[in-house]
């Protein structure tokens, strides 16, 4: 089988519906160059000024490293510029853009969050980093934006992905109808189709947590992670720890090899750390896409209400057995006093 680039894909998938007018399209187009831009700074970020402290911290309070915020703008220009966005929100942003009453540009129908660099903290170590983004249609369809379009159940994105910056640089993606992985083939400067109709294993022998938070976990996250520390053979059991710091890496490693990711509730978040529209609603989309499943714990996290733009939740994301065998955990101490000692 050839070659099949990823604006091949989309102009393929956009054939099947007659009234498509190549919005969507566009906008993927959009967010490809912005990725193709940043991995170019990631890959010769030891030979130019682009490694290091920015000397800021965004709106989470963390240190802004340089390529945060060269990837950050690059996004922004990119999906401004296309004419098809009518909203961006960004991990490195107080406040969301409203291209309705700002844009110089033509303004379109989607409203797009992303993080433009994931894990931003390994980057000087040269570890994998990522971008993630969100897309929604917004519901109203005309005036300024209201309530109704910023309120939206992760279940109504209209497509989820996010791009890893490894050993080959991948943008993985889903508009509802399964997930694709493209890998960028940088002789030719094209995403390229190299799994199609990606699945996660319904199990995986690896689990990955902060096992430092160990003493904030409740009773419940602790006795799931005695459970993978057990001798069983017939479940595989022990499991391997193996746990990047990269939300990204951890979970596209989980996607290839199944497995699962963990960021609960602690003494410190007690309503989670990682946050809502950018990081957990995208993944979880995308996981449950491919056969896997995201919880709080307690609830999809595709059926979380939005209050604010930085929303933070807990997040168990993976394999389809996994996750449930920590639902299943979170059932039966549910009762029990939260255990901080």
């Amino acid at each position: 089988m050839g070659i099949q680039t990823l604006e091949q894909f989309i102009s393929k998938q956009q054939a099947q519906f007659p009234n498509a007018k190549g919005e969507f399209t566009h906008l993927l187009q959009a967010i490809s160059l912005a990725a193709k831009i940043v991995h170019r700074e990631v890959n010769k970020a030891g030979l130019a000024d682009i490694l290091g402290k920015q000397g800021k911290q965004n709106v989470q309070g963390e240190e802004q490293q340089k390529l945060d915020v060269f990837a950050d703008h690059h996004f922004i220009d990119a999906l401004e510029k296309v004419g098809e966005c009518c909203y961006l929100a960004s991990e490195e942003h107080e406040d969301g853009l409203d291209l309705t009453k700002q844009s110089i540009y033509p303004v379109g129908k989607y409203m797009v969050y992303f993080d433009p660099l994931d894990g931003s903290s390994n980057i000087d170590a040269n570890v994998s980093i990522g971008t993630i983004f969100s897309i929604y249609k917004r519901v109203t369809t005309e005036g300024p934006l209201t309530l109704e379009d910023f309120e939206q159940l992760g279940r109504q994105q209209v497509a989820a992905g996010y791009v890893i910056y490894g050993s080959s640089t991948m943008l993985v993606y889903t508009t509802g109808k399964g997930t694709n992985g493209f890998t960028l083939d940088p002789s030719i400067g094209e995403f390229c189709l190299s799994h199609p109709n990606l699945r996660i294993p319904s199990s995986g022998r690896t689990y990955s947590v902060n096992e430092s938070n160990y003493n904030q976990f409740s009773t419940a996250i602790k006795q799931y992670l005695q459970y993978c520390k057990e001798q069983d053979k017939e479940t595989s059991r022990p499991y391997s720890s193996r746990y990047i710091g990269s939300l990204v890496a951890d979970f596209h490693r989980n996607m290839i090899q199944g497995g699962i990711f963990l960021y609960p509730d602690t003494l410190a978040y007690p309503d989670g750390k990682l946050r809502l529209m950018y990081e957990c609603n995208p993944l979880a989309f995308i996981a449950e896409q491919a056969g896997g499943r995201a919880t709080t714990g307690l609830m999809p996290i595709l059926d979380i209400r939005p209050q604010e733009l930085h929303q933070r939740t807990p997040l168990i994301i993976g394999s389809d057995k996994m996750v449930k065998m920590v639902e299943w955990f979170i059932h039966e101490y549910s009762t029990a006093e939260p255990s901080f000692a």
